[in-house]
């Protein structure tokens, strides 16, 4: 044994254990984390009442004519008891009626012939692999990007030079030209996600082009036509700017005879009105956004997105 450890005054007597029934020392008590308190009080506050403040400014407006179209009296400043009589009023009023009946005829017209020329010119540019197919493309995307006062300005120009009076063709000529865009922009998407050789099979089968194109490809297309459909129909039945430019004296769209009749002061029948084709379009552009999910397939919103 070494002697330097046997009866050494410097060797320390070993620690003795703890008993069992000690308790263990407590933990030291946790660092708070430094970013919490920075993490609560660096929340965008500013973004977040900028926000508030755009909505309140879009919506408060809204708001204001949808609660002044069930007023009793014909006040705009002060709302007394909970009426329909101002939608009686528009139910009466047969050139607000007729305008209605016009705007329905141009967004159905628009609506069909919009979705003809899509679907062809979407398959076209699919299924295109020349530089042709994609100047094609790129030109398809202009009116979605140009300001539409200038596609009113220049519908309107052309028709005055072609010599033809402005009436109720040339809103629908109009509105179609402006529609198709859109409905290849959602097709486009559709049909590049589409197996070819689906319709290959079909045609190996027996099946000509034309009879795999409408017994294959176009009931694979068909929700999300039914979607383009409806959004095109709230658009063109809401448009107001290419309406202004190319329609005629009367009859004119719901949208022109509303501008018309507030130039000579606000009634109230205009607020039901104008609560009517809100709840309509809502309505509308959501049954689109609604069809795709309801076959299975992706929303209307990744359609538009190209997702």
């Amino acid at each position: 044994m070494n002697p330097r450890l046997q009866g050494s005054p410097t060797a320390e007597p070993p620690a003795s254990a703890p008993p069992r029934d000690a308790p263990s020392p407590a933990p030291p008590p946790a660092r708070r984390a430094s970013g919490s308190r920075h993490g609560a009080e660096g929340r965008p506050r500013f973004a977040i009442a900028v926000t508030a403040v755009f909505f309140a400014l879009l919506y408060l407006p809204v708001g204001v004519v949808v609660l002044f179209s069930f007023n009793s009296q014909k006040s705009l400043t002060v709302f007394e008891d909970v009426s329909l009589r101002w939608y009686g009023a528009f139910l009466r009023d047969e050139v607000l009626l007729d305008s209605l009946g016009m705007s329905l005829r141009v967004s159905l017209v628009a609506m069909a012939g919009s979705l003809v020329l899509g679907v062809a010119l979407a398959l076209g540019l699919v299924r295109s692999r020349g530089r042709l197919g994609s100047f094609a493309g790129l030109v398809m995307l202009v009116p979605l990007i140009t300001p539409e006062i200038v596609t009113g300005v220049a519908a309107m120009l052309l028709f005055k030079g072609l010599g033809v009076t402005l009436s109720t063709t040339t809103v629908m000529l109009a509105e179609i030209t402006f529609s198709i865009s859109y409905v290849t922009v959602i097709l486009r998407s559709r049909i590049a996600a589409l197996n070819p050789e689906i319709e290959e099979a079909a045609m190996d089968l027996g099946a000509t082009r034309g009879q795999a194109l409408r017994l294959v490809t176009l009931p694979a297309l068909l929700p999300s036509i039914l979607a383009s459909a409806v959004l095109i129909f709230a658009l063109v039945f809401d448009d107001f700017v290419l309406a202004y430019f190319t329609t005629g004296v009367d009859p004119q769209p719901l949208s022109v005879r509303i501008y018309s009749a507030i130039r000579f002061g606000v009634q109230p029948t205009i607020n039901a009105v104008g609560t009517l084709m809100l709840a309509g379009s809502i309505g509308l552009i959501a049954l689109a956004l609604a069809i795709p999910r309801l076959f299975g397939r992706r929303g209307g919103l990744d359609l538009l997105s190209g997702k």
